[in-house]
């Protein structure tokens, strides 16, 4: 496309969404870069439509050009989803514009939001009419609803509640050549043929383009108790999982875990975390419960499930918030544990899943084989220990190799993804595929599963134009 072309269709663009809708030329670098600075991009135009119908009409008219759409929320993508390639040939349809609530009811416990809604934006918005949108992660003041479901977020309430495609009912779909697929129902039970909305949770934008969804709400907790825990083990945190499981139900909401030096790095990096714990641990988990009983009862039911743990031999030492503002702290040091990295060496980030009862084995298994190549490697593995999601970041030794990390990660990445594999695990629990794995996946998925990922493609995007080169 020669500079004529582009600026007519950059023209025809804004007649569609006006000039608040289109994004200068010289303004364009925030959405073509992500938030990482890890990918970057160039694009033909920016455009921010305002409502689904201004969407549909902006991807007629690019498929019609055959240009490319890369589709964008709250750009938080941590697989380069969300950035065009450099050809400056592809558009952004960004959809922060269309950020509305349509409709809250909480009798069937379901809210009809837009694609830009921020996640902390929605949470408020459930909290006003007593309700839980139980969807929590790190990005939560910034990512928005669109992206959550392209990407099927995970999150920490996951071992409660679900992941996202768990907690959308309905959704609203922009189709590659422009028609709008309605499917914003709020039932539990639909068996009326093919469920189609899960083509579209966790496809990144390939097939299409998320306008609205409709959410499920739950009951708001009226009281949740946390505490920090010692633990043996990762295998010692599993087991205490089971036990307390078999002791409150399903109170847990949160059960994530640390090894010692995460939380020194927090510690070291963020003004205001400390160590909840005065010993020194090399396994700790955060452990917290949430009911609509009262809060002095649910402290009790903790209390009491871990000092029979602890009699068990499966806790080594325990602090509980004594208030919403210790609790705030023990969440301090999970928040910020990838934040906390930032000033370290460069590292190899890997977001994997595996069963349960496996997580021990895979960092055991996975430790021994990079510690084997690399004597000196630094692993950094935490997270979300109850669904068997660990973020297993590595980083490397030597300054320079680090710095030259392409030098660096492939090795690490095949023997991690190797070790995941054999344990009947996922190369990718939350974060999605998107452009950095790609070519990963083409070893680690079966080619029956592939064929019928790109038939799929293929037949609601038989141009190929949906956000090119990302997923397949």
């Amino acid at each position: 496309m020669n500079d004529r072309s582009s600026a007519d269709l950059r023209d025809q663009l804004r007649a569609i969404v006006g000039e608040r809708g289109l994004v200068p030329a010289a303004e364009q670098a925030a959405f073509e870069n992500d938030w990482r600075d890890s990918y970057h991009g160039r694009a033909l135009a920016v455009v921010r439509p305002g409502s689904t119908e201004e969407v549909a009409r902006v991807v007629a008219l690019l498929a019609s050009e055959g240009v490319a759409i890369v589709p964008q929320a709250g750009n938080t993508s941590l697989c380069g989803a969300s950035v065009p390639d450099g050809s400056g040939r592809q558009v952004i349809v960004n959809v922060s514009r269309m950020n509305r609530v349509r409709a809250v009811d909480p009798e069937n416990n379901t809210m009809t939001v837009e694609a830009g809604c921020i996640l902390a934006n929605l949470q408020a918005e459930a909290e006003r009419h007593d309700r839980l949108f139980p969807l929590s992660l790190g990005a939560e003041g910034s990512c928005e609803i669109g992206g959550n479901l392209s990407t099927n977020a995970g999150g920490t309430g996951v071992l409660r509640y679900g992941n996202t495609r768990e907690l959308v009912l309905g959704l609203e779909v922009v189709l590659p050549d422009g028609r709008i697929w309605n499917g914003l129902r709020g039932l539990r039970k639909d068996n009326t043929g093919y469920d189609l909305k899960h083509l579209f949770v966790g496809a990144e934008g390939t097939l299409g383009i998320v306008t609205a969804a409709v959410v499920k709400l739950f009951p708001r907790p009226r009281a949740m108790s946390t505490a920090f825990v010692a633990v043996e083990s990762p295998r010692g945190a599993v087991q205490l999982l089971s036990f307390l499981r078999g002791r409150v139900g399903e109170r847990i909401t949160g059960f994530e875990l640390f090894p010692k030096h995460c939380v020194d790095l927090v510690v070291r990096h963020i003004p205001g975390a400390r160590d909840p714990l005065s010993g020194s641990y090399e396994w700790s988990v955060l452990v917290e419960l949430s009911d609509s009983t009262d809060v002095g009862a649910l402290d009790l039911l903790l209390q009491e499930a871990l000092e029979a743990a602890v009699e068990e031999g499966l806790v080594q030492d325990a602090m509980f918030a004594a208030s919403e503002t210790q609790r705030q702290e023990i969440w301090m040091l999970r928040e910020n544990i990838t934040e906390a990295q930032k000033p370290e060496r460069i590292s190899v980030k890997h977001d994997i899943a595996v069963p349960v009862s496996r997580v021990p084995d895979f960092i055991e298994q996975a430790g021994a084989r990079l510690r084997e190549r690399f004597p000196d490697i630094r692993i950094v593995a935490f997270g979300h220990v109850g669904d068997g999601n660990i973020h297993y970041n590595t980083s490397n030794p030597d300054p320079a190799a680090t710095r030259e990390r392409a030098a660096y990660s492939p090795e690490v990445n095949r023997i991690v993804y190797d070790v995941v594999t054999a344990l009947g695990g996922s190369i990718s629990a939350e974060h999605g595929l998107g452009q950095l794995k790609r070519e990963e996946i083409t070893r680690y998925k079966s080619e029956i599963e592939l064929d019928l990922m790109r038939a799929i493609k293929r037949t609601l995007d038989p141009r190929g134009i949906m956000n090119p080169g990302k997923v397949l």
